[in-house]
């Protein structure tokens, strides 16, 4: 048996603010999977490897002048690297998507829309990948759907999906927490324990996945992003602060604490020249302590916080019960914490105490014997310069983040503080012991593979593509956490994911579309024959109405009727819009079947400007403005959704507003779809 027919596999493009990276997948067919007692009562095995990635540089939001390019230039390496992996026999039935997350968020709408069009052009016309509609496939999506798809791939590599009782934390809990830091904003997603989950059950998000042998797993999550919060977009407000108190003519060198001692950058982070040392600088002073001082503001913890409980920017979290939430960090989280102060310690947890310690001495070196150091290589083979003078300040946001805003105990301050030395052998055999079971673990990698969020979004692909157990069995995806609601109106699909026949795709799916779903489903052995025969019966009917009509006395009307209007009412017949993508996917494809848009209003929309007040460019509102405006927090799902172009549309049912129980539902949405063309 070859790999083509051994094996699924599928493709996911991160489409990042500073590049890209090609993420290939591969899981065993479902029939194979259940011949094993060790995978049949898991969900799908994910298989990828280091080599199976390869990330360029810059990102596609680079291409908002030139979307022509995007394919050529940017995309053609990728999907190169990715087809020498699946075999060719494999690729007519491998999915692929290509989300975008921050850069492209930040582009005027026709670029946005130039760019994604050209994108799914290219991927059409130049693969041969299973690609049924690009509004599906090919979107922007918001930092909520990355701490989502985050927070399933961390659990799926943890172990608390399919061994819970391996990974109890007490309280009947066995899920980990999850964060995520980029350069332009961070996440969080937990679930959190059963008193908060009642308590705010309107914030939470429904999760259902699938096991190899059909059996449902349910779980609700909190999660939310803070745009601006990610380590650039704060480091960017922070010197413009910092120009702002030191706004003295004439004074050209502004004292930097959150630099190494003697390094001196331009205003806009790039080392300095002598000719950038005539104009206004930044002159390092190493001293962290009032680095962690003067970015403790950048939290804006003294925003109003309109829903108790607030973290940071007066934005609504469930409280966080850390005896049972163990949270693991990723991304900025680990690079910050080890690519300079641990990088012979891959494995250690996290301690307050030591890493503190480290990060100060290390600021308050000279940066010329920093700078030998990094020729020397001492710190690692990765670690360049701006690594070395940025980390300062990532390393001072981080803690503070961690610690003043989102409330993780201070492992190891005590420890350190009580004894008087440095406590990294100690920790590590405590992290050995313990596993994940500290409050604040960073981590790269588990089990040989890197947590990335990606992977998350595969993992629900596969699950949704496991037949249901049950014949009304609910369907794979995620949506608003409404009690008594089996399928909620918002209800999100894994993109491209095959619901299987019997299970329950929608509440009030129509006849035809279960009529259309037995024969066009790929499953099905008597899928051509089956279609075939439909088509006769139709052709039957149709000749036996004009005979009809013909009696009538219409039969100058019959004339008219051509094959495109006939073409017409099949597809009135099927519900399908004419150009409609392959229906076997379609009940996913912008979730127009969900429910009636008669039954939504159109919100009002914010400006471009992505801002660390909360804006988010094409029209995305924090859950800060939301609340001002009468509308929900994030963590929730709406029935809100990202048009074409990648802007977000705010809808909300007229049902909350009804009425009942003397109060307004709120939701978030965290799946936008694009419109359909």
């Amino acid at each position: 048996m070859g790999k083509a027919d051994k094996y699924n596999y599928g493709v996911v493009l991160d489409a990042g603010s500073s590049g890209t990276r090609v993420y290939v997948y591969r899981w065993l067919k479902n029939s194979l999977a259940k011949e094993s007692d060790l995978l049949a009562h898991k969900l799908p095995e994910l298989e990828t490897k280091d080599k199976w990635t390869k990330k360029v540089h810059p990102g596609v939001s680079t291409f908002g002048e030139t979307p022509e390019l995007v394919g050529s230039d940017h995309l053609k390496g990728l999907i190169n690297h990715a087809l020498n992996h699946i075999p060719s026999a494999a690729v007519p039935n491998t999915p692929i998507f290509l989300l975008a997350t921050a850069g492209m968020r930040l582009l005027p709408d026709q670029q946005r829309e130039n760019v994604l069009d050209s994108i799914c052009s290219y991927l059409k016309t130049e693969t041969d990948f299973f690609l049924p509609d690009c509004d599906q496939h090919i979107q922007v999506i918001p930092g909520e759907t990355e701490g989502l798809y985050g927070w399933v791939a961390a659990n799926y590599l943890l172990g608390g999906f399919d061994s819970p009782t391996e990974h109890d934390h007490g309280k009947d809990h066995h899920t980990y927490g999850f964060l995520d830091m980029g350069g332009a904003s961070a996440q969080i997603a937990f679930a959190p324990n059963a008193t908060e989950a009642d308590k705010h059950a309107n914030d939470l998000t429904l999760m259902r996945l699938r096991t190899v042998d059909g059996q449902p797993q349910e779980y609700k999550v909190f999660v939310t992003t803070w745009l601006g919060f990610g380590v650039n977009e704060a480091r960017k407000r922070y010197v413009t602060k910092l120009l702002e108190e030191y706004a003295i003519e004439g004074l050209l060198e502004i004292p930097d604490p959150c630099l190494p001692r003697d390094a001196k950058l331009t205003v806009d982070g790039k080392l300095a020249t002598e000719t950038d040392l005539e104009q206004q600088h930044l002159l390092g002073t190493g001293q962290f302590d009032e680095c962690m001082r003067r970015t403790l503001p950048l939290l804006e913890k003294n925003k109003p916080c309109l829903d108790e409980p607030c973290l940071i920017n007066g934005q609504h979290v469930p409280a966080i019960d850390f005896d049972v939430n163990h949270f693991v960090g990723i991304s900025e989280y680990w690079h910050t914490t080890h690519e300079i102060f641990e990088m012979a310690h891959k494995d250690k947890s996290y301690d307050f105490g030591t890493y503190q310690k480290r990060v100060s001495e290390f600021c308050n070196t000279e940066w010329q014997f920093i700078e030998a150091g990094i020729d020397d290589k001492i710190y690692g083979k990765k670690v360049d310069e701006q690594t070395a003078y940025e980390v300062c300040f990532k390393a001072s946001w981080l803690i503070n983040i961690l610690h003043d805003g989102i409330g993780v105990p201070r492992v190891g301050l005590e420890h350190e503080a009580d004894t008087g030395h440095n406590g990294t052998k100690e920790v590590i055999e405590a992290g050995k012991e313990k596993g994940y079971l500290e409050p604040f673990q960073a981590v790269n990698k588990i089990k040989s593979t890197e947590i990335s969020w990606t992977m998350g979004k595969m993992v629900l692909y596969a699950s949704a593509d496991v037949p249901a157990i049950e014949e009304n069995a609910l369907p794979v995806g995620f949506g608003s956490n409404e009690p008594g609601v089996l399928v909620p109106a918002d209800f999100q699909l894994p993109g491209g994911g095959r619901l299987q026949p019997g299970s329950m795709s929608v509440p009030d799916q129509t006849l035809t579309g279960k009529i259309t779903d037995t024969i066009l489903s790929s499953d099905s052995p008597h899928r051509i024959p089956g279609f075939l025969f439909f088509l006769l019966i139709m052709f039957i009917g149709f000749f036996y109405l004009r005979r009809r009509r013909a009696a009538n006395g219409t039969t100058a009307f019959l004339r008219r009727t051509n094959s495109t209007s006939m073409l017409s009412k099949i597809n009135r017949l099927f519900g399908r819009r004419s150009g409609s993508k392959d229906y076997d996917r379609a009940l996913e494809d912008g979730n127009t079947r969900l429910y009636d848009p008669s039954e939504f209003e159109l919100g009002g929309m914010d400006s471009d400007d992505e801002e660390s007040e909360g804006k988010l460019a094409g029209g995305y509102v924090s859950p800060t403005s939301r609340r001002k405006q009468g509308g929900p927090p994030a963590g929730r799902l709406t029935p809100d959704f990202m048009d074409r172009r990648g802007l977000l549309v705010r809808t909300e049912s007229r049902e909350r507003f009804d009425g009942i129980g003397g109060r307004k539902s709120r939701n978030a949405s965290m799946s936008p779809t694009r419109r359909d063309r």
